[in-house]
């Protein structure tokens, strides 16, 4: 890996993302693949006056999991995570499977009972995250088995990796300043409106977001980073939207996903490929047939999806929504022990009105 990537992305993620400070309990968390950026993270933490806890993981042993787990153990989850998740100051972690259909044959029945299992870590976690007592961030080191994902040589994954992250220009950190800049006049408009009403192949979908708050994500939670999104009024959505893009949750991957909601709730999923994968994912609890999300994707800099939704749900001209856990501080109370995301492209003939207005068309604000 290019030295000055690992130099530049550990420097972003410590310096701008979470901004480190003296005494911050910072866990560090990714697959070993990753250790060149894990060491040198771990460098800036050390640097900045942090307190640093590496925990690398291989990968395997989630598949070992599944494999010989009893429900009871399923259902456990060790307290130290917990003791992690509520003392921790700050959580960087980094997306570098090096195997992205590891689960692909685990039964989705295990994996929604485990899902269900660490609901309380989610809960502590977005809780914490909410009231900024936690501050993360989840990054990219490119692999092989995320290149071969996105179609494209670990060499060319790099490279739109790295461009992908503004580190290719002088000042990674002014780029991202200059862009939270454009995404809040873009937040405080939103900020005013009620409902919205998302027009798009096969979709017609409405979502009152009165009173709730439009998030700006300008890096600090997310590396690739390029989106506004807020948390719907729980009951709200009415309508159909059709997914442009695979569903990927927990490497297994679902296509052509159509969902109907409503009163807010999912009353119909179908999909081309891996239909019963979404329902049961949807059946994991009472929160997880809700929007917990509604956002745009801002980054034109992401110009292809890859599969992996730290980039994809990015990508300019994309709206995406997701079904389970909400962050609480938007406004939305909905709960559930997942987040799944789904991306539709705009591109082609798509509309966002705001309270009636026209502010987004074909992929782009007109405002």
């Amino acid at each position: 890996m290019n030295d000055s990537y690992i130099q530049k992305m550990a420097r972003l993620l410590v310096g701008y993302s979470v901004n480190i400070k003296k005494g911050d309990l910072t866990y560090i968390a990714a697959n070993a693949e990753a250790k060149e950026l894990l060491l040198e993270i771990y460098r800036e933490v050390v640097k900045a006056g942090g307190t640093p806890i590496m925990m690398p993981a291989f990968g395997e042993e989630n598949y070992i999991f599944y494999k010989h787990a009893t429900d009871e153990q399923l259902d456990t989850i060790p307290k130290i995570m917990e003791d992690l998740i509520s003392t921790a100051d700050v959580s960087i972690q980094l997306l570098s499977e090096t195997n992205v259909k590891r689960l692909t044959n685990v039964d989705s029945k295990k994996i929604a009972r485990r899902n269900k299992a660490q609901s309380k870590i989610m809960e502590i976690f977005m809780r914490r995250q909410a009231t900024k007592e936690l501050r993360w961030v989840l990054g990219p080191y490119p692999t092989q088995s995320l290149a071969q994902e996105a179609s494209m040589s670990l060499e060319e994954y790099r490279e739109f990796v790295y461009h992908a992250c503004l580190l290719h220009t002088d000042d990674p950190i002014a780029e991202w300043k200059k862009l939270s800049d454009k995404q809040e006049k873009i937040c405080e408009y939103l900020n005013k409106k009620s409902e919205l009403h998302i027009i798009g192949e096969d979709t017609d979908l409405k979502i009152h977001i009165t009173g709730r708050k439009w998030i700006n994500c300008d890096g600090d939670n997310n590396m690739p980073d390029g989106e506004v999104f807020t948390g719907p009024v729980e009951d709200s959505a009415e309508g159909t939207i059709r997914f442009t893009y695979p569903a990927i949750y927990q490497g297994k991957e679902v296509e052509d996903v159509k969902l109907v909601f409503k009163k807010g709730k999912v009353v119909e999923a179908s999909a081309l490929k891996g239909e019963d994968f979404l329902n049961s994912m949807l059946d994991t609890d009472d929160g997880s047939r809700y929007i917990g999300e509604a956002a745009i994707g801002t980054n034109f800099g992401i110009t292809k999806f890859t599969k992996n939704m730290l980039f994809d749900e990015k990508m300019g001209g994309t709206i995406h929504i997701a079904l389970g856990m909400a962050y609480p501080e938007t406004g939305s109370s909905n709960s559930s022990s997942i987040h799944w995301d789904m991306l539709k492209d705009m591109k082609d003939g798509g509309r966002i009105y705001a309270d009636g207005e026209l502010f987004y068309e074909n992929g782009k604000f007109i405002l």
